[in-house]
């Protein structure tokens, strides 16, 4: 391939499913924010996150994948994924008329959230090399960049997305 000179296509396409889970993730935020609207659910769940991280250390060992790399990776998700939960919670105080009428069943949002977990995990378990490549950061960048085009992010999303990723490349937080 004459392209790969100056391109990582093998880090592009290792990386690029990690954003796009991450921002498949990130969707599911607008749901859980609005079943738990208007009810004493907060939006922290410590035992709920305990639970997902749990989880997916298992998934990971089974994959292949590190599992403290994984649960690290995983953490940055959940925070992403309350950053914009906060932020819908302000955009529908501040302006009522735009907050959910429907509360959406959080047990079913959970299996989606779950669902999106898996193959998170499953991506991270594939990218290793991508992962702890030198051009880690950058392709990531392109890849966040790609997915919030293609998917039409907002401002809100845009910034859980990039909450979400911080620590996808290895080495970056040691």
């Amino acid at each position: 391939m004459v392209r790969s000179q100056g391109h990582h296509p093998g880090s592009l396409a290792q990386l690029r499913p990690i954003a796009e889970l991450s921002a498949d993730r990130l969707a599911t935020a607008d749901l859980v924010a609005a079943s738990k609207w208007g009810t004493d659910k907060p939006i922290d769940d410590p035992e709920r996150e305990r639970i997902v991280l749990d989880t997916v250390r298992k998934q990971a060992l089974e994959a292949g994948a590190d599992p403290e790399e994984t649960v690290r990776i995983f953490r940055d998700q959940i925070e992403a994924n309350k950053l914009v939960q906060r932020g819908l919670y302000r955009l529908w105080t501040a302006d009522p008329a735009k907050a959910p009428v429907e509360r959406p069943d959080l047990s079913q949002v959970r299996e989606e959230i779950n669902r999106i977990n898996t193959a998170l995990v499953r991506a991270i378990a594939d990218s290793e090399n991508a992962r702890s490549s030198a051009h880690c950061r950058g392709v990531l960048a392109v890849s966040a960049f790609q997915v919030r085009q293609e998917k039409g992010l907002d401002r809100l999303h845009t910034r859980g997305l990039l909450r979400a990723v911080p620590s996808v490349c290895a080495g970056d937080d040691d």
